[in-house]
């Protein structure tokens, strides 16, 4: 680690309990900012994490609709953003005009999103979903039809699950993940083919068919610390590799293909995270109206 970091990292500890702030960061985020944090995991373990703590200020290493999350579950608390221009494409291809026409089409359709949205689209829904739960959440649902928001992929790999319910699946995608290919999964087989495939549902079906386990980030890093196996090929956002290794030195671990990279959750460093605390960059703030409805989907899914 450089000097100059070392000295942002341990004034960053100063300011953080100077202002009695916690930072939190994504499992896709850069080693050194996973390294700083009190808490990593996925999205929601983090906003409920945020929500638990008595902490007066949130450092979200992420990306906007996880800060949104964070804002929403802990209104009263100041939620920063190191990053504001961290955003997630996938969540920019839902919009509140285009779902409440999409909604017209299936009037008896219970609404469901994935925490990967907007707050603005989360309030127009009637519950929400993570990677880790959207089989279950959607099996919770009384109703025959679901209209399921935003991601193809995910929406695809539940229906697989569920098959008495109707998904219509909105046409979003995450931009890393779709890009991976069967291609991609057989090349990599070739080159290690003792290793386990462990794949995101964020991915196409042609990838989650050709996976030993398909799983949210969180299901990952548990299922490769419980194997008794020792190689696997992991199919989901590089940033994950550090907490797998930090887990399990004896094991092995190679990223199914290099595209797996998402600029968007790179943006964070410890710059940032330093300017973050030093300047309340960049709060998050909500539309009341919006923040309430929003907060009915997530505490939905939490009922479930």
């Amino acid at each position: 680690m450089k000097p100059e970091i070392r000295d942002m990292v341990e004034e960053i500890k100063r300011m953080k309990n100077e202002k009695n702030a916690v930072i939190v960061a994504h499992n896709y985020q850069v080693d050194e900012v996973q390294e700083l944090a009190d808490v990593v995991g996925d999205s929601f373990k983090l906003s409920q994490y945020c929500a638990s703590t008595d902490a007066d200020i949130v450092v979200f290493c992420g990306v906007h609709f996880m800060a949104e999350s964070a804002k929403i579950l802990s209104p009263e608390k100041t939620v920063l953003l190191p990053e504001i221009d961290a955003g997630c494409p996938m969540a920019d291809m839902a919009t509140v005009d285009a779902l409440i026409e999409e909604k017209r089409k299936y009037p008896n359709a219970a609404v469901v999103c994935y925490i990967n949205t907007s707050a603005a689209v989360k309030a127009e829904c009637d519950i929400c979903c993570t990677s880790s739960n959207a089989v279950r959440v959607i099996r919770s649902i009384p109703n025959d039809e679901v209209l399921f928001v935003p991601d193809q992929n995910l929406g695809s790999f539940v229906a697989g699950q569920v098959p008495d319910k109707k998904i219509h699946l909105w046409s979003g995608y995450c931009i890393t993940h779709h890009r991976v290919s069967r291609e991609d999964v057989e090349k990599a087989k070739s080159l290690h083919p003792d290793a386990l495939v462990l794949a995101h549902p964020e991915c196409r079906k042609e990838v989650l068919v050709r996976a030993d386990f398909v799983g949210s980030t969180a299901q990952i890093i548990e299922y490769a610390k419980n194997s008794s196996h020792d190689k696997f090929l992991i199919a989901t956002e590089m940033g994950i590799l550090y907490k797998l290794k930090k887990d399990n030195p004896d094991k092995t671990f190679y990223l199914l293909t290099p595209g797996l990279v998402c600029p968007n959750m790179k943006k964070t460093s410890v710059e940032s995270v330093y300017n973050a605390l030093k300047y309340n960059r960049y709060e998050i703030n909500l539309d009341k109206e919006v923040a309430e409805r929003a907060r009915r989907a997530l505490e939905a899914m939490l009922a479930v």
